[in-house]
């Protein structure tokens, strides 16, 4: 409101002061005082406003014609000049710049005055609402470009954080799954021993305390990365680790490593580590009573430096246990392994059991 009122303040002082002053009133005064009014609209119509005040401040120019004119309202051919500039943007802005040098020629041929002062009442003006025009549309373009960037790092967050619960819920579950389905076994058969066979019942309650431990060791480790502390980082004896373990439970398994076993990449060690642990879970779970082979095998020479993974069971002849699962173990490996750039295939063997082969190609730190 305030604007509004300061524009037909300064329409009325530079029209009717000048007018007065000279006394010339008749129909000139109007159409400038009308040119003027239009500016009022200038936020909400610039555009229709451009064209309004250019066609009314033509028309007044041709009612003067050679005699008389306010000289201080070229004012608001100038304040028309630079909003000509505000409206028209990209090509329009051209075409609008073209426009307003034919219509200064225009007014110099019905107007009697000089082409230099219709330049310099039109010209600096129109340049002046271009460079507020490019400056808020830089600026607008700037936020917006912040927006995006603003949702671009709340969705790669999202994600990032997406990933991280899926990664915990990973090591939870090959942590967890091991160690209880490593439980379940040695409590059973625990349960069977302990009135005929104390001694071997005692085994058994001991490898359930020795998975207790080991598990409870693999979660303190887990909250020691997620709570930033410094954990040495994997190796391939872990899976001479697990298949220890798993033998000392009852499981018949044998663990076999050809090529070079050293300088293997933490990550590539730790998921070769997961992908013996969940195919030994899966075979206690799955196949009890089955021989296992695992077989890690490293590059020997004028071969790439990867690592393959091959654990195989032969097929079960006693009752499969009834321990349920998730049905995420597999999934999960398979998104690890390929996040390595690497492949696991799980499925039937060849004589009749299960097999899971997981390829991890550039696994190898040092050249």
């Amino acid at each position: 409101m305030l604007e509004k009122a300061a524009i037909a303040a300064l329409v009325a002082g530079v029209v009717l002061i000048p007018t007065a002053i000279a006394g010339q009133w008749g129909p000139l005064t109007v159409l400038l005082l009308a040119t003027g009014s239009t500016l009022l609209w200038w936020r909400e119509q610039p555009q229709l406003v451009t064209v309004a005040g250019a066609t009314l401040w033509l028309a007044g120019a041709a009612v003067a014609g050679h005699g008389w004119f306010p000289d201080p309202a070229l004012v608001i051919m100038a304040l028309l000049a630079g909003l000509a500039a505000l409206a028209f943007s990209g090509r329009a802005a051209w075409v609008a710049g073209a426009g307003l040098m034919a219509y200064v020629g225009t007014l110099w041929l019905i107007v009697d005055g000089s082409p230099v002062g219709l330049t310099m009442f039109s010209v600096p003006a129109f340049f002046a609402g271009t460079v507020l025009r490019l400056r808020r549309e830089a600026a607008a373009q700037l936020d917006a470009r912040g927006r995006e960037l603003e949702e671009e790092r709340e969705l790669f967050a999202e994600l990032a954080l997406r990933h991280e619960r899926a990664r915990i819920a990973a090591e939870l579950h090959d942590i967890v799954g091991h160690a209880i389905s490593v439980m379940i076994i040695q409590a059973a058969a625990g349960q069977r021993l302990v009135d005929h066979d104390p001694a071997l019942a005692r085994e058994a309650f001991g490898a359930i305390a020795e998975s207790a431990r080991q598990g409870q060791a693999d979660l303190r480790r887990l909250v020691d990365l997620l709570g930033g502390t410094e954990v040495g980082g994997p190796d391939l004896s872990l899976i001479d680790e697990v298949v220890t373990r798993a033998a000392r439970s009852g499981l018949d398994v044998t663990c076999r490593f050809s090529g070079d076993r050293d300088g293997v990449a933490a990550p590539v060690a730790h998921v070769a580590f997961r992908v013996v642990q969940e195919s030994l879970t899966n075979a206690l779970r799955h196949a009890p009573g089955a021989a296992v082979r695992v077989v890690v095998a490293g590059p020997v020479a004028g071969q790439l430096r990867s690592l393959t993974v091959r654990v195989e069971n032969d097929p079960s002849g006693q009752a499969r246990l009834d321990l349920g699962g998730t049905g995420r173990g597999l999934t999960g490996l398979r998104e690890r392994v390929q996040e390595l750039g690497g492949q696991l295939s799980a499925g039937p063997a060849a004589g009749g059991g299960w097999e899971v082969v997981a390829a991890l190609p550039g696994s190898y730190d040092r050249p």
